[in-house]
């Protein structure tokens, strides 16, 4: 009887030590972060910050003991703006490479080629891209970083109202962003009251001029006020055939083209445009009080030293997406992905670059519009106005 005992308990714990040694491997398998982004292509000056900054953090959140012990492993894919390489690195992601979250997505149009897989997999999925559609309405496992292209509308046409203006000559992208976001202004104008649509015209991602559309928004009668809602190289056109036209009228861009590449690219053409912005852009002027401060200006002084480039608040973008991440996953204690779905869910005054977040089941982006600041351009640099 003795031996049959001995011999059952040696057994138990042989087994129970396999168990311990399996739990162990498993503590140390580094938690995998997936990623695609525009790092080439018209998309680059999205992509390519939103890279450099995830490259960075992982590496100083590896550097200062991981998340739950482990570290984290960066796989990333570059999707050149390409909405079906996205999706079909969406998909690699998810099923070679078995990644336990999704942080990426630098254009709306990547974003939403890889939704569906995305809620198929049951996988957190944060975005970098902006429009309201991402997450309005609310997808189960998809969540975004940037306000939404409607609270940009929001700021930008109050902003307007308050100075007394009320007739917008509005000019805006056919891409992906371009087109909600002009989607947007028009439902937000029609909302607020006070302020009115009256001149609206489009261009393509391959116009190399847009003195036609200008043109034509400078001959509606009434216009008092200009709106472009777009970004890459449009914008930046737009803003020097403006200029190149004469037109005295007050000129709005959207946050799509909120940095300072931008103004290396539109020059002094750009003096006296606004648009909703990060205080990222304006650290400097940030009051002692405002919680947003210190984050702002450790982002800002870490990724330029390490880039030797100006910060984006692109990039910034991607810098809130993980740390949403870590929290998340710090929060549920494990990397189950529906522990950390509901996590993120649950995410409440979480200080970001961008803004503060505060997300819940009817908002999985958890950012409002006066999260944004309301910037001028004055001799070629930023200076925040509200």
């Amino acid at each position: 009887m003795f031996n049959k005992i001995t011999r059952r308990t040696g057994r138990f714990a042989a087994v129970a030590a396999a168990g311990l040694l399996a739990m162990s491997a498993q503590a140390a398998d580094p938690i995998r972060i997936g990623s695609f982004f525009s790092v080439t292509g018209p998309a680059s000056f999205l992509g390519d910050p939103e890279l450099k900054t995830l490259e960075m953090y992982v590496e100083k959140i590896n550097e200062e003991g991981g998340v739950l012990g482990r570290q984290l492993e960066l796989v990333h894919y570059d999707d050149a703006g390409n909405a079906s390489k996205a999706r079909n690195y969406a998909s690699r992601l998810i099923r070679s490479d078995r990644v336990d979250m999704i942080v990426g997505g630098s254009t709306t149009g990547a974003t939403m080629a890889a939704a569906p897989m995305v809620e198929q997999a049951k996988i957190p999925f944060i975005s970098l891209a902006g429009a309201v559609v991402i997450t309005t309405p609310v997808k189960k496992w998809i969540f975004k970083t940037p306000q939404s292209d409607r609270m940009a509308a929001e700021r930008i046409l109050n902003d307007m109202k308050d100075r007394g203006f009320s007739k917008v000559g509005l000019i805006s992208g056919t891409g992906g962003f371009g087109s909600s976001g002009r989607e947007q202004t028009l439902a937000v104008a029609k909302e607020i009251g006070g302020i009115e649509i009256i001149a609206d015209e489009t261009y393509s991602g391959s116009d190399t001029d847009m003195t036609a559309q200008l043109t034509n928004i400078r001959n509606t009668e009434g216009v008092d006020v200009i709106l472009n809602f777009g970004f890459g190289q449009g914008p930046a056109i737009v803003t020097r055939n403006y200029d190149q036209l004469g037109i005295e009228r007050p000129f709005y861009q959207s946050h799509g083209v909120a940095s300072d590449g931008f103004l290396d690219l539109a020059g002094s053409s750009a003096n006296g445009l606004r648009l909703p912005a990060s205080p990222l852009l304006v650290p400097e002027s940030l009051p002692e009080s405002d919680p947003q401060k210190p984050v702002v200006e450790a982002y800002k002084s870490e990724y330029e030293a390490r880039w030797n480039a100006k910060v984006s608040t692109f990039g910034a973008y991607a810098y809130d997406g993980l740390m949403l991440a870590v929290e998340a996953i710090e929060q549920a204690g494990t990397t189950d992905k529906a522990a950390v779905r509901d996590a993120l869910e649950s995410i409440q005054g979480h200080v970001g670059v961008t803004g503060t977040y505060n997300m819940s089941a009817d908002d999985h982006n958890g950012l409002d519009a006066q999260s944004f600041r309301i910037l001028e351009v004055q001799d070629g640099s930023w200076k925040l106005i509200n």
